[in-house]
């Protein structure tokens, strides 16, 4: 049966008499040496004593020192002086941020006669713009003397891209076949935004005029085995379009080659 003991109270020294103090000793040295036999009859029974818990490291160390001595103090008024664990030190969120646009601030409250200018406070926000950024081309035309005209030409890459700018042909391409959205989400995205382009122009930017992209993918695994040392090798059951086929994998972490073969065709998937 265990009986729980009163424990001894914390007092002021400078409300007690010296007579009351030395009281007060005397019960908090038998109160720890009552703990001691505890704790040692417990370990010839087998039991175990009453666990030793370490202040935690979280603390600084004067404050873990202090509650282990059974005394307090102040914790230090100035936040520099406290230990940091190692790792927790931050760093500047904005300090490798390319700034497009500031603005000056000035007080609302009126400004006294003789007021010193002591710089500015900063405060960053990030933000993203995204909106329609439509060009239209005037090409000149002149007619010679002799009954000819002449024209401006439209630049190369426009010739080559028609209506729709190549920062926006990207975009669609990533967000299809990077981020998966689907043709419907896009179209509706893009159509928030202001850009007119029906769905049937939206899927031949997409699966469209892309012989550079193809003939890309095919030299991937050419160049792949001739600079790597090593190769990695996979092969599983898959079904495609219906047909049971295998996947074939080869590879390693600087490229990734995929085949798949069935009895009906044979395509392969390139990453």
């Amino acid at each position: 049966m265990k009986v729980k003991l009163t424990p001894v109270p914390q007092l002021s020294a400078e409300d007690l008499t010296d007579r009351e103090a030395l009281l007060l000793q005397l019960l908090g040295e038998r109160e720890e040496r009552i703990q001691q036999l505890v704790d040692e009859i417990a370990r010839l029974k087998g039991e175990k004593g009453k666990p030793k818990i370490k202040p935690s490291r979280l603390e600084p160390v004067h404050k873990a020192q202090s509650q282990q001595e059974g005394t307090e103090e102040d914790a230090p008024e100035n936040d520099q002086a406290k230990k940091k664990r190692p790792g927790s030190e931050k760093r500047s969120k904005t300090a490798s941020l390319t700034l497009h646009e500031t603005k000056i601030i000035k007080p609302t409250q009126e400004i006294p006669p003789g007021s010193e200018f002591k710089g500015y406070k900063t405060y960053t926000v990030q933000g993203l713009v995204i909106k329609a950024h439509n060009i239209q081309f005037l090409l000149e035309r002149w007619k010679t003397p002799t009954g000819e005209y002449l024209s401006g030409k439209l630049p190369e890459e426009v010739l080559n891209q028609g209506h729709f700018s190549p920062s926006l042909k990207s975009y669609l391409l990533y967000q299809y076949h990077h981020c998966h959205v689907t043709q419907p989400l896009l179209l509706e995205q893009i159509h928030e935004w202001g850009i007119d382009i029906s769905a049937g122009q939206l899927n031949r930017i997409l699966v469209e005029d892309k012989d550079t992209y193809h003939a890309e993918k095919r030299e991937i695994l050419r160049v792949g085995l001739e600079v790597s040392s090593y190769i990695n090798t996979d092969d599983t059951s898959a079904r495609h379009q219906g047909f049971n086929s295998y996947c074939t994998h080869i590879g390693n972490e600087w490229f990734a080659w995929f085949e798949t073969t069935s009895s009906k065709n044979r395509i392969n998937f390139f990453d």
